[in-house]
């Protein structure tokens, strides 16, 4: 039988080709020689077709579990072409590499049918590229430990193409707001403030284009997340001679499942533009919601991403890149030493400037409680921001809304009304300091 997986030897010398994103092009290391994508897809279709024949007709015959073509459940055997080693995969493995021939191996079978992608970006980064983002995204951290610097090893480093379901979409729906516009007024001692309050409504609808999200269940969806936007203006329409010298998996949860990662960031985004609009209050908290998401055009495309495992005190870190862009993120180490003598050290400068402005600065220096206030209890929340700031800096994997994905133009409001409810006053007298 024809063999399940295709290698992509250079005509030339028969060496491994792979693909080189700062060239566009499949490169052999041996002789040298380059290649287009379209030549690669022209010189490789018979074999591409054979072989994703074979995985169409394995795949119909009722294998035992325990047959050659099977190891365990969820795993499969393919025999290399180039070497005939037998390479297990994992069931959703769509490219790899032979360990002991090096021969860049693609399963067609796994791109074929309702299997193939669409679209694809393909690299336009390396992976020495990767590694110097690693060290770059260290710098600037004041809590991160120096040992992590400096012993923190790169375990493993792959370029993986991730199957991705992208998705358009609109948002409609209605966002209820309870907002205020205060005022106050000073006269002699006594001030007086003066608080409107509001019910505030609005309705309206927005568009979403190519919404990403991740399609395989092994990739960390909040990494997966981060390292976006990708440019959508080098979507490329999908081929299999961009896969040579990458791992790439197809997609293990379906558009379907992926949909309501896809409803809830839209959602959100659907909210805050809504917000955007309640302007000229002192205070605007919502109070309810209805928003649903229609979907539309489901897209698949396959993007490019390195993935850099470390360890570090025997802690595994998982740092991702955006194999287009060189947009890195991975969360880091804190020093809890540095973090509070850094908090510690910023209160005492502060608490004492203050005390100085209050002794020498003022013609009346405070005293009892508001002395307190000033002197000490400002100081120290200034301090734990600013320590709190420096530890955010050490987090850069977060959940992302869909607010680079709106399209038509942006927010369409159907109702915008602001109604006006009551004023309440109050009134206190100010002491004056002695």
């Amino acid at each position: 039988m024809a063999s399940q997986v295709s290698n992509y030897k250079c005509p030339a010398c028969t060496g491994p080709l792979h693909y080189v994103g700062a060239t566009g092009k499949l490169e052999c290391d041996y002789c040298g020689s380059s290649y287009s994508v379209e030549e690669v897809e022209a010189l490789f279709k018979q074999q591409n077709d054979a072989a994703a024949a074979a995985m169409a007709e394995s795949a119909s015959s009722q294998w035992d579990i325990s047959d050659e073509q099977w190891t365990e459940q969820g795993m499969k055997a393919y025999s290399c072409p180039s070497c005939g080693a037998e390479l297990i995969c994992d069931e959703n493995t769509a490219a790899t590499c032979c360990p002991y021939c090096g021969n860049q191996t693609v399963v067609p079978g796994q791109f074929s049918g309702s299997l193939r992608p669409e679209f694809v970006i393909p690299f336009k980064t390396d992976k020495e590229q990767a590694k110097a983002a690693l060290k770059k995204h260290y710098k600037g951290k004041t809590l991160l430990p120096k040992s992590f610097v400096a012993d923190n090893h790169i375990e493993e480093i792959q370029g993986v193409y991730v199957p991705f379901w992208m998705y358009d979409c609109e948002a409609r729906g209605q966002v209820s707001f309870s907002a205020t516009q205060e005022q106050k007024q000073r006269s002699g001692n006594t001030e007086t403030t003066t608080t409107k309050y509001f019910d505030v409504h609005r309705s309206g609808s927005l568009r979403f284009e190519k919404v990403p999200v991740d399609a395989s269940s092994r990739m960390p969806d909040e990494h997966m997340d981060s390292i976006e936007p990708y440019d959508y203006r080098e979507l490329k329409d999908f081929s299999m001679a961009y896969m040579p010298g990458f791992l790439a998996d197809k997609y293990d949860e379906d558009a379907e499942t992926c949909g309501r990662r896809m409803q809830e960031r839209c959602e959100k985004t659907f909210v805050d533009e809504v917000k955007k609009t309640v302007t000229g209050y002192s205070t605007v908290s919502e109070r309810s919601r209805a928003v649903s998401v229609k979907k539309g055009a489901v897209h698949y495309a396959m993007m490019p991403v390195w993935l850099l495992a470390t360890k570090w005190k025997d802690q595994n870190f998982l740092f991702a890149m955006n194999g287009q862009t060189g947009k890195l993120v991975g969360d880091l180490p804190c020093d809890n030493g540095k973090f509070w003598t850094y908090l510690l050290g910023i209160a005492a400068v502060l608490i004492a400037l203050m005390q100085a402005v209050n002794n020498f600065v003022f013609s009346t220096p405070m005293v009892g409680a508001t002395m307190v206030i000033f002197t000490v209890i400002f100081p120290a929340l200034i301090a734990l921001i600013a320590a709190l700031t420096m530890k955010g800096q050490l987090r850069s994997v977060a959940k992302q809304r869909a607010a680079g994905y709106i399209s038509g133009g942006g927010l369409r409001l159907s109702r915008k009304e602001d109604i006006y409810l009551r004023t309440q006053t109050s009134t206190r007298v100010i002491q004056e300091k002695k």
